[in-house]
């Protein structure tokens, strides 16, 4: 049932329509594509992500910026804490995303019903 779910919602919001997708899953971890953009002045694009569930219910998404670089955003109770990089960090909610910010351009686009506790 979380699998349908977290495809549902990684697919349902219209801005990720055109460009999410899951991949797979085992029903505590997805791989899939998340909109994103990897420097200032680039356009949202469809980046390859993981989401990682862990026991103690923090959750991280790991992005792939190309170049063989990876974002990795921790979240805790829905909310991004920090990330793997030393930049400033910043959110906001748009309807049912949460878009990340990372300095100086990085933007993240994640269904925060994709962030929820199972």
């Amino acid at each position: 049932m979380f699998r349908l779910a977290l495809a549902f919602a990684l697919l349902s919001s219209p801005a990720l329509a055109q460009s999410a997708s899951v991949a797979g899953t085992d029903g505590k971890n997805a791989l899939g594509t998340i909109p994103c953009a990897a420097n200032a002045g680039d356009p949202v694009q469809s980046c390859n992500a993981e989401l990682r569930r862990h026991d103690d219910g923090t959750i991280t998404v790991a992005v792939a910026l190309g170049g063989g670089h990876v974002r990795n955003i921790y979240f805790k109770e829905g909310v991004p804490e920090s990330s793997s990089s030393t930049s400033k960090m910043s959110y906001e909610t748009r309807g049912d995303l949460l878009v990340v910010y990372i300095d100086p351009g990085e933007v993240f686009e994640i269904p925060k019903a994709a962030l929820t506790s199972q």
